[in-house]
């Protein structure tokens, strides 16, 4: 196995449980490692860290043991994968009869840095963000189907549009595993009662957002009686939430085509009069512009990541800035909105610092009602603070 030896004085984020190494902090690579290849990680003076996974780029080791347990053994994957699971029924997410849609890997989270599985009543669908999850990506699918047995109908690897394009990587979605008889690429699943289909061929990510769950419910605490706006719908999330809990009208905008037809599919699933709702096609700017004022007494706002690196952080604050000021510029007096950042390199003060700036620039009156993150599966590991990437606050507006 490749060793890679740390600079001097560098291995104090991993003696922390920090699950990344920084290519800065290696002094010299034994060995010639493949991308994806797993390595051991080892301190100046030739103590254990860690193993990981290699890659090419400014993180050069993924951290998956600290332990020294083998992770090469057939069993790693397993044990891994039951304790994600065991976290899920901690949180009471596989008990609960009105939902069977969670995330059971986030990640650095569950002790997994590179890989997602969102489970969808019985489908796993499973994405690899590097080399190294991508090549186990069959031994993942075989840990599956030990942890689920029977109640695993299907994994579906959707992998080419996150895993690093890299020469001799066959980054071509499909089925890994399909239980016999299983044939569909969507279902109807449950969230807190709601039923939404969930397409993991064509839908973004991994056909649903399960991050926002309990935002969204939330939002249905407050739509009784209101007129609901949600940009950037997707596929109707926040919508189907606002009219299952009394919403007078719910406009749903996102610029998407196929989206918008998956919120029209949403509604009809949920048995709604056509007259509550209206689905439209449109750019959320452009129609916030044209929006009458006091129309809307509740606002959803909830954008795709604006700054996916580093280098694009101002011109995400700017973006953040310019979409809530119009949001609050817009809504009733008295009305609400709720507001998001999805990009991870927005940390929560930043956030909310462009979004004071969009309050000041409307001259209202605008309170902070409560502050907005992700539900328990996406879980965040303590020792890996950046995890954290969905943030939002709940706004009251005079």
């Amino acid at each position: 196995m490749t060793k890679i030896i740390l600079k001097k004085g560098r291995e104090e984020s991993l003696r922390r449980f920090h699950p990344w190494v920084f290519s800065g902090a290696i002094a010299q690579i034994v060995g010639e490692p493949a991308e994806g290849d797993i390595v051991g990680v080892f301190a100046h003076d030739g103590s254990f860290l860690a193993y990981g996974h290699y890659q090419i780029g400014s993180i050069a080791v993924r951290v998956l043991s600290f332990s020294g347990e083998d992770v090469l053994g057939p069993d790693f994957w397993t044990v891994m994968l039951s304790k994600a699971l065991k976290m899920r029924q901690a949180a009471g997410l596989t008990s609960d009869s009105s939902t069977n849609c969670f995330r059971l890997v986030h990640g650095e989270g569950d002790g997994l840095p590179g890989l997602i599985i969102d489970w969808y009543d019985g489908v796993c669908v499973m994405q690899a963000h590097s080399v190294g999850m991508f090549r186990a990506k069959t031994a993942i699918c075989e840990a599956l189907k030990s942890v689920f047995g029977d109640s695993l109908k299907a994994v579906y690897d959707k992998s080419s549009g996150t895993a690093p394009f890299k020469a001799g990587l066959d980054l071509v979605d499909g089925y890994i595993y399909k239980a016999d008889g299983f044939s569909d690429d969507e279902q109807v699943v449950l969230e807190n009662g709601n039923k939404f289909l969930v397409n993991w061929t064509e839908g973004q990510k991994t056909g649903f957002f399960l991050d926002q769950r309990d935002n969204r419910n939330l939002v249905g605490r407050y739509s009784k009686g209101r007129n609901v706006l949600n940009l950037f719908c997707y596929t109707g999330g926040f919508s189907i939430y606002a009219l299952n809990n009394g919403a007078v009208h719910v406009d749903s905008v996102d610029s998407s085509k196929k989206a918008v037809e998956m919120v029209t599919r949403n509604m009809a699933l949920n048995g709604f009069d056509a007259g509550l709702h209206e689905d439209i096609c449109a750019d959320a700017m452009d129609f916030l512009r044209d929006v009458p004022e006091d129309k809307y007494d509740l606002m959803i706002v909830d954008p795709p990541a604006f700054a996916k690196h580093r280098g694009a952080l101002g011109n995400a604050l700017r973006a953040y800035q310019r979409l809530n000021a119009a949001a609050i510029s817009k809504v009733a007096p008295g009305g609400l909105v709720f507001t998001f950042s999805c990009s991870q390199v927005v940390d929560k003060e930043v956030f909310a610092l462009a979004v004071f700036s969009a309050a000041a620039q409307t001259g209202r009156s605008v309170r902070i009602l409560d502050r907005l993150n992700q539900p328990a599966d996406h879980a965040v590991n303590i020792y890996h603070p950046e995890g954290e990437y969905l943030k939002g606050l709940l706004l009251y507006v005079e």
